[in-house]
């Protein structure tokens, strides 16, 4: 793991709970902070943090190199020491990730050249534009192209971590240290890093913040682009630009992603069958949520639900105390 001054801490220290959390149900991870200088780092937070040595002191091949970010990525990508540094864990290693501003750093060495990647929601239009040649995908919580995985911003890199120990030793293994750790299960890659129902925060216009208001209060109702534009006195038509024009989606994609948010969070905290989830979020059928989960997260209602259930039930256990 790479560290430098005006790291973010839980950039650094995130994953490293994770992997050595890890090391209690049976992993190896052999855990190393390094910094361009081998003296310990003063974090974004003040907190500092101490360091094993630079990469001299690793062995000749690794296998993840972590690569943190900061706040001001502007200073970390003319950092020419950090680069020196990432540059060289990076060609020395199997499995190369990064976590939210530090996609910069990697995108700055040419590590993201042609590939896809994630980073924090706020940062990623600011990474398309610096560097033209990253593929920036604004939504997932980590993106995995080859043996290159991005993540998004602060407490995804514990996602990331998760699902880098569930690579290496299995969904098991990730589930117990989620349980021991106290966190929601490993998140899919490809789950939305906000809330639907936060986007009307972003709409101006109050037709199309009515709506929304209006979806988002009860996503089960047999809403339809006629019924919603009747609703708010304009045609059609109108209410399909307006949404467009505030949000770059239309209504029956804002709805879909609310319905979808709400199958969420049914699967997550209940234990009603996929069917009846189906019925109260909205999306109809078994079939249909299979569909939108798929299509949108990469993983089916049953898988996500194993997945990703709360921590109610670590609670009751007494687990993680």
């Amino acid at each position: 793991m790479a560290a430098f001054d005006g790291v973010q801490l839980l950039d650094v220290t995130g994953p490293a709970e994770v992997f050595t959390t890890a090391n209690a149900f049976g992993a190896r991870y052999d855990v190393r902070i390094v910094s361009p200088t081998g003296t310990e780092v003063r974090t974004s937070s003040g907190v500092r943090i101490g360091v094993d040595a630079t990469p001299a002191s690793l062995p000749t091949r690794l296998d993840t190199v972590v690569v943190p970010g900061r706040r001001d990525w502007q200073r970390a990508v003319t950092d020419l020491r950090l680069l020196t540094l990432v540059t060289e864990l990076v060609g020395r290693a199997r499995r190369i990730t990064s976590v939210c501003a530090g996609a910069f750093v990697l995108a700055q060495t040419g590590t993201l050249n042609g590939r896809r990647a994630a980073t924090h929601w706020r940062l990623a239009t600011q990474l398309a534009t610096a560097y033209p040649q990253v593929n920036v995908e604004t939504d997932p919580v980590f993106v995995k192209d080859g043996n290159v995985i991005t993540s998004a911003g602060v407490t995804a890199g514990i996602d990331l971590a998760l699902c880098l120990v569930e690579d290496d030793h299995g969904a098991d293994v990730a589930r117990d240290v989620a349980r021991e750790l106290v966190v929601f299960m490993a998140r899919p890659g490809g789950q939305s890093q906000f809330s639907a129902r936060l986007t009307p925060r972003e709409a101006n216009h109050p037709v199309v913040r009515q709506v929304m208001d209006g979806v988002g209060a009860d996503p089960a109702a047999p809403h339809s682009l006629e019924s919603l534009a009747r609703d708010v006195g304009v045609s059609a038509r109108h209410l399909g630009r307006l949404f467009r024009r505030e949000t770059g989606m239309t209504p029956g994609q804002y709805l879909e992603s609310v319905r979808l948010e709400a199958a969420q969070a049914l699967l997550e905290g209940g234990n009603d069958s996929v069917d009846a989830v189906a019925q109260e979020s909205g999306l109809g059928s078994s079939e249909t949520m299979r569909r939108v989960f798929q299509h949108t997260l990469g993983i089916t209602p049953t898988a996500y639900r194993a997945r990703f259930r709360t921590t109610a039930d670590v609670t009751r256990t007494g687990a993680g105390r």
